[in-house]
């Protein structure tokens, strides 16, 4: 499994509650480009309505070489491919309090593009802070003179 591109700002800002491994619905210079790493999933969120469960704001960059007849909006709108048990748990998981959806990576597993999604709770300002705190004594701890 080789990763493309990894959004390391939702580790500090999310608790993980359960992960899942999706398909992108992509056209061909798309994948062409995710292919040549120019994705970014930063500003990216994932929702869900009547059922399927879509990607906005995650941004492709065009493939310089595709036709340009073929040209597609880089923040587009994309659909997740996930199962419907799957969508159901997480459309009732979304209703309590807190919850969200958050891309984490975009992923080439078997010769496919998969985004890796996880059902998230925002972290507070002390949880940060221990997670620094944490994080800083196993760097010590690790350090080796």
């Amino acid at each position: 499994m080789e990763i493309i591109v990894k959004n390391n700002k939702a580790k500090y800002e999310y608790e993980f509650i359960e992960k899942f491994i999706s398909g992108i619905k992509l056209v061909g210079g798309e994948v062409k480009s995710i292919r040549n790493h120019k994705v970014s999933i930063a500003e990216a969120y994932c929702y869900i309505s009547n059922g399927e469960i879509f990607i906005k704001g995650m941004h492709v960059s065009e493939y310089e070489i595709a036709n340009k007849y073929d040209s597609y909006e880089p923040t587009r709108i994309r659909k997740l491919l996930l199962n419907k048990k799957e969508i159901l748990k997480l459309e009732s998981d979304l209703n309590k309090k807190g919850l969200t959806i958050v891309p984490l990576s975009v992923v080439i597993k078997n010769g496919f593009i998969k985004l890796e999604v996880a059902l998230c709770r925002g972290k507070n300002v002390r949880d940060k802070r221990e997670d620094i705190k944490k994080r800083d004594i196993e760097r010590e701890l690790n350090f080796k003179f």
